[in-house]
């Protein structure tokens, strides 16, 4: 269960019960049955946009969202942000680029905003601190329940592909 390490010893045991029951893809899909539409890059810099126009107008732009498939699980990373900076005549620019792993096209749609939410606010806060938390929750109230359940996600993922629990 390494998407579930620092989880207290309860919920392990709760997860371990669907686990040992097989009962965690089943679990998964009833609570979130719905599919989203947003399979292509020009799809997804618009979803993001939309978002971050609505919580975070004053934050740089953004210039490129983009589905990734280098980005996996294996690398710990789900998404990345980052600032490319170039100069530009006498001037510094910096472009501001958002990736998600591939493998949110085939996830929930609520997992998506998860990780669109998390990498939108890296734009404010770069650590991993209660003020980016709080602005993670401020744009996606249910940030944190959500974060788990898309590490429940990964881990079937992982189990269905190395057949079974």
């Amino acid at each position: 269960m390494r998407f579930l390490g620092g989880y207290p010893p309860d919920v392990l045991a709760q997860v371990r019960a669907l686990i040992d029951a097989d009962r965690l893809g089943e679990h998964i899909a009833r609570r979130y049955p719905d599919r989203h539409t947003i399979q292509t890059d020009r799809a997804l810099y618009d979803y993001t946009s939309e978002i971050k126009q609505e919580y975070l107008r004053s934050a740089p732009p953004l210039h490129k969202v983009r589905y990734d498939a280098r980005l996996d699980t294996a690398q710990h990373a789900l998404g990345l942000h980052t600032a490319i900076s170039r100069v530009q005549g006498g001037k510094l620019k910096a472009k501001k680029e958002i990736r998600v792993a591939s493998l949110f096209k085939e996830a929930p749609p609520e997992f998506l905003r998860m990780i669109v939410v998390h990498e939108l606010a890296h734009l404010k806060e770069t650590d991993h601190d209660k003020a980016f938390y709080r602005l993670c929750e401020y744009m996606e109230p249910r940030y944190h329940q959500l974060e788990f359940d898309t590490r429940l996600f990964l881990a079937w993922r992982e189990m269905e592909k190395r057949g079974g629990a």
